[in-house]
């Protein structure tokens, strides 16, 4: 009988990483890192890009209009579905921002219930309205690619995310972890554990995120905590200079 050969060094690197991630309560990264996002990451951004929209610009718009959006991106910061007949007024509202709240919010709800399809049209034309502020078109683009991203290709996923996964950027996070998760799998470790140890650093970043790059970091030989304490320690060691100076 024949024996089994036994695993790569990329295949065992690739269990241990998925072994990593289930860790953290993930489940099943890679088939379905979309759907958990989306209850993780799109209703807190959502909610929180809202209201800054909602409280930025309350004085130049009916109270109404204001009080529909606020009811709304609480409804969905809750948990719960957000009303129809609220939705489609957002929709129609003469501000950018609350159109692109509406479709958003519609986009997030159809992810939650399995329709990828229809989630992924409304996120792409969110990404592709020029009429949008940057802001709503980038996670516009980020929520695509993560209900996507078993199926895409490694090199379309970078290519997609590039500008966004700018280290000291706003979505640094989300499309920095997605794109070095896509060079692991064009097998090009030697992009990917930078990108995981730059997420560690990350003072903007989830502090489950920060966890989860700097174990991936490690995996891929590059110590993120090493690196992390050497830059607190140059730091320090400067404005012990700059005192003594």
């Amino acid at each position: 009988m024949a024996e089994t050969p036994p695993p790569s060094p990329n295949e065992a690197l690739l269990r241990e990483v998925d072994d990593a991630v289930r860790q953290d309560q993930l489940r099943g990264f890679w088939t379905r890192y979309g759907l958990l996002l989306t209850g993780v990451i799109v209703i807190g951004l959502l909610a929180f890009g809202g209201w800054l929209y909602w409280e930025h610009h309350s004085k130049q718009v009916s109270g109404e209009m204001a009080e529909t959006a606020y009811d709304t991106l609480e409804t969905m910061a809750n948990g719960g579905a957000a009303d129809a007949t609220k939705l489609e007024a957002m929709a129609k509202a003469d501000q950018p921002g609350y159109r692109a709240m509406a479709l958003l919010a519609k986009a997030g709800q159809a992810a939650q219930k399995g329709d990828v399809k229809a989630a992924t049209k409304l996120y792409s034309d969110i990404a592709a309205n020029q009429e949008l502020a940057q802001p709503y078109r980038d996670l516009g683009t980020i929520r695509s690619v993560a209900l996507n991203f078993e199926q895409m290709k490694p090199q379309e996923i970078v290519d997609r995310l590039k500008p966004l996964a700018v280290d000291g950027g706003p979505w640094f996070g989300s499309a920095g972890e997605m794109t070095a998760i896509a060079y692991m799998k064009m097998g090009k470790k030697e992009l990917a554990g930078p990108i995981f140890a730059a997420i560690a650093r990350d003072e903007k970043a989830p502090q489950t995120l920060r966890s989860r790059a700097r174990q991936m970091a490690g995996l891929l030989g590059v110590d993120a905590v090493d690196t992390e304490d050497a830059a607190q320690t140059n730091e320090e060691q400067t404005e012990s200079e700059g005192t003594n100076e």
